[in-house]
């Protein structure tokens, strides 16, 4: 199993036992590790074809067991490269396990109060799933902001160069038109040259030939 070491203390794994009529002794002993159970789910994993199940542990703890707990937790925020401020998802995953343990100890003493420490540890776990969904909404809603603010400015830029190169095209109009009237002039004074000359042709074909003027003295 390639499960990490979790800060719950955790009882031997053994396969699970088979089903038997329960004394009242055994009723009562089970009674508390459905308690337990229903508070730090059991872990089942499988080598093989064997199926293995680790409850959390039912021994009490002692001072000393507490100190050592608090060590631990010390040992694995500092090997895991947890950070001490701020979001950091290894060091809620510790606390959160730390938690569970602390939970666990109490339920031996008296079930009743722990089954109230795991029902604040569930709403402190919804608070914060909804914290994080919150914040997860927050950063998309600011990430379309920002490519519409980037969007905007892009077109607007983009329309200033098209007025910019509006401006310059009217003005390379304006020095053209000149140049444009100019050869319309010339074009127009050639057509009607070639018209007047070939109607001054199509006349000559009407008159007698002594009347025939040459048709340079008509241009």
């Amino acid at each position: 199993d390639d499960s990490p070491v979790s800060l719950v203390t955790p009882s031997t794994p053994v396969p699970p036992p088979p089903k038997s009529k329960p004394t009242s002794t055994d009723t009562t002993k089970q009674e508390d590790e459905e308690i337990l159970n229903a508070i730090v789910p059991p872990r089942e994993w499988t080598d093989g074809t064997q199926l293995w199940v680790q409850q959390v542990s039912s021994a009490p703890c002692t001072r000393t067991d507490v100190i050592h707990l608090e060590e631990l937790l010390d040992s694995k925020l500092q090997q895991r490269q947890a950070r001490q401020t701020g979001i950091c998802p290894v060091r809620r995953e510790l606390y959160s396990q730390y938690f569970d343990e602390l939970i666990r100890q109490v339920t031996i003493d008296c079930a009743e109060r722990g089954r109230l420490l795991s029902r604040v540890r569930d709403e402190i776990q919804m608070t914060i799933a909804a914290y994080r969904t919150l914040n997860e909404n927050s950063v998309a809603f600011g990430m379309r902001k920002a490519l519409q603010s980037e969007s905007k400015v892009d077109m607007e830029k983009k329309i200033t160069d098209l007025d910019d190169e509006k401006l310059e095209l009217k003005k390379q109009l304006n020095k053209l038109k000149p140049q444009i009237e100019e050869k319309k002039h010339v074009e127009e004074i050639q057509f009607f040259k070639r018209t007047n000359l070939q109607l001054k042709v199509t006349f000559q074909g009407f008159i007698p030939h002594k009347y025939i003027f040459p048709l340079h003295l008509f241009l």
